[in-house]
């Protein structure tokens, strides 16, 4: 058990002890206790710079809730909304991507939730420039610099809330970027909260510096390609949010993770033949999430060569399909690990955020990267500012 509320297998071979395991998990202690760390955001200390009994009253005012944001400004509460959407009352619609929208509530107003830690970023400021309305309520997450959603938030008299500029954006998801959406969802965001009892369990610690200990060696091995067999539609978002963390924070100096979410059981028809018998450049995690409304298999309509099927439900068949995929690895020497989520609860979901963040950020120490910035990322964001310059 990773936590009593997920059960965690780790790689099945046998790793090196790295060096410098007591030195991260003493650091770690140390630095989620500095207010200026990132990490501090994910304690139950860090004060969030908004009025939840306001968030409360606009819940109640607005039942759809336009959220405008990109990569990790976004991709964390699009995580928590979708992973706990039976808990969830309120409509929330993301705007993460250029394309046309075409939604049309009958809403005579609509609240909009605009998030960019720079202030800068073009896809938040087009989508912005389209969806918002002078009649609209507005509240704009955004870095206490001058800059273009800024500059928007003051001329629309929008409410503007501080994006901590010591907090990446692949790192705020327990920061005012996800906790805010997450407080308008009538979530209870304290409960997120689990950096400081996973610190402080041994067990946690320990499984989690095994797990990157072996990580590191499947990557000295040149398996770069991470590839997560998702068994819960519901978890797909959260795994694009891990996709980014680990992809921008690794990918660096001709090292990384090729991370890449495949949906299952699904895929077993499509890419499962490569993943058992293509190269072997290939690890695997699986992710199941016990169901406990799954509906149930009509008995009445069988075959005797399909008896077995009889008085199980989806859920029993979708983890049968889980385990005897795990089985044929077994037998095939493939590198897997395991997770299964016995509920769904902004507890766990907290502490498997804790989870890869930690991960993500030992396997930058290890690797010799800086998992904090994405250097080459802004030099798209440059050209593309260059040709509509060189075009006008």
């Amino acid at each position: 058990m990773l936590t009593k509320n997920i059960f965690f297998q780790n790689f099945k071979f046998k790793s090196p002890k790295t060096k410098f395991r007591k030195n991260f998990i003493s650091l770690i202690k140390k630095e989620i206790k500095n207010e200026k760390n990132l990490l501090f955001s994910f304690t139950n200390k860090y004060k969030q710079s908004y009025s939840r009994s306001n968030l409360i009253k606009l819940q109640k005012k607005f039942p759809i809730i336009n959220v405008i944001g990109m990569g990790g400004s976004i991709l964390g509460s699009k995580a928590i909304y979708f992973f706990l959407r039976d808990k969830i009352k309120s409509k929330i619609i993301f705007k993460d991507n250029l394309i046309n929208f075409r939604e049309d509530f009958n809403q005579k107003k609509k609240l909009n939730i605009i998030i960019s830690k720079s202030g800068n970023t073009l896809e938040t400021i087009v989508n912005s420039n389209i969806e918002i309305k002078a009649r609209d309520k507005n509240i704009v997450i955004t870095e206490s610099t001058k800059n273009y959603v800024k500059t928007l938030a003051q001329n629309l008299k929008a409410e503007i809330i501080d994006h901590k500029n010591y907090i990446g954006g692949r790192y705020s998801v327990l920061s005012e970027v996800g906790m805010l959406p997450a407080e308008l969802m009538g979530l209870n965001t304290i409960k997120f909260k689990r950096m400081n009892y996973l610190v402080n369990n041994k067990k946690f610690m320990n499984l989690l510096c095994d797990n990157v200990e072996k990580t590191l060696s499947l990557i000295k091995k040149k398996k770069l390609n991470s590839i997560i067999l998702n068994y819960d539609e519901k978890s797909e978002n959260l795994f694009l949010w891990y996709q980014q963390l680990i992809s921008e924070s690794l990918g660096k100096k001709s090292k990384g993770i090729l991370p890449m979410i495949s949906n299952m059981p699904k895929d077993n028809h499509s890419l499962l033949q490569l993943y058992l018998d293509g190269p072997k450049n290939n690890f695997f995690t699986f992710f199941y999430v016990y169901d406990k409304k799954s509906n149930f298999i009509k008995n009445d309509i069988f075959s005797k060569k399909f008896d077995f099927l009889k008085g199980k439900k989806i859920s029993d068949v979708i983890y049968v399909q889980k385990k005897a995929t795990q089985n044929i690895f077994l037998k095939k020497n493939i590198p897997f690990r395991n997770f299964e989520i016995r509920n769904r609860s902004e507890e766990v979901l907290g502490e498997l955020f804790c989870f890869f963040v930690l991960e993500t950020i030992l396997l930058g120490k290890a690797l010799n990267v800086n998992p904090f910035d994405q250097p080459s990322v802004e030099l798209i964001k440059k050209e593309t500012r260059r040709i509509f310059l060189k075009k006008n």
